[in-house]
């Protein structure tokens, strides 16, 4: 089932601008992996001031994400419209603060990302399905960045 969003809708209201990812969420085709390239330079520019920096970001773009996604999604009557992408943002902030900042790992983190977040593996499938609102927008980005994020953690340190 296709679910579309009236630009004019999504750019003149705050909580949606958050929840599409400033406007990648509105791409016809693949709107998670357009939210996860905004992530990228956003995640390059807070990783600049350091791991604390880094993981308040994380922290705050998922806590509030809860929020973000599940006004977005009630306003829309939609649980988890596939344009909602600050999720995704959120994701891969968490599967990028354990490694340093490198062309070479903000590729393969974005790579791992996007496969867990596609292919949602157990728990990330049951999150995805179980919970509603918010919480279950959320909740299985977070958990696929936490797979990503030790994928790549040992990757960095073993390779």
């Amino acid at each position: 089932m296709k679910f579309s969003a009236d630009p004019k809708i999504i750019f003149r209201d705050p909580i949606h601008f958050l929840a599409f990812g400033f406007g990648a969420g509105l791409s016809p085709r693949a709107p998670g992996t357009c939210g996860t390239l905004v992530a990228v330079p956003l995640i390059m520019f807070i990783g600049s001031f350091g791991f604390v920096a880094h993981a308040i970001a994380a922290a705050v773009l998922c806590v509030s994400g809860v929020y973000i996604c599940g006004a977005s999604a009630k306003r829309l009557r939609v649980h988890d419209h596939p344009g909602i992408v600050w999720d995704e943002i959120a994701g891969f902030a968490i599967t990028m603060l354990f490694v340093p900042l490198t062309l070479t790992s903000l590729l393969i983190g974005f790579v791992l990302f996007r496969f867990f977040d596609i292919v949602k593996p157990w728990p990330i499938r049951e999150a995805d399905h179980s919970l509603t609102g918010g919480l279950g927008i959320m909740l299985d980005d977070v958990i696929a960045g936490v797979f990503a994020g030790l994928i790549l953690y040992a990757l960095n340190r073993w390779l």
